[in-house]
């Protein structure tokens, strides 16, 4: 069975369809497993809309895009790098040392 990520809104509205119709029926309309319901009736019940709410997905995000900043940060380093190499060959055959700093 494929895993479903729930929005908050989602959950809410479960959880208030269980008392219109039913806790069985709105499992079979949703197509949630009853173990799923009650652990976000039991969350609700002790801490609100905040139990229910999913902490990793900012962490998530706030993750992604460190990654992608350090991606980006490693590239550029690393063109820096090959350009340095480059002088540094460059200033060898110009001036003929094996050390370009003795210049």
């Amino acid at each position: 069975m494929k895993y479903k990520k729930w929005t908050l809104a989602q959950k809410l509205e479960i959880l208030s369809s269980s008392e219109e119709i039913g806790i069985v029926e709105t499992c079979r309309k949703y197509g949630v497993s009853t173990g799923t319901f009650y652990s976000w009736k039991k969350k609700f019940d002790q801490k609100g809309e905040a139990g229910l709410k999913v902490p990793y997905d900012t962490k998530s995000k706030e993750l992604k895009e460190a990654e992608e900043e350090n991606r980006v940060l490693r590239k550029l380093l690393g063109d820096k790098e090959i350009e340095l190499e480059v002088q540094r060959e460059l200033l060898k055959k110009k001036f003929g040392t094996s050390d370009p700093r003795k210049i």
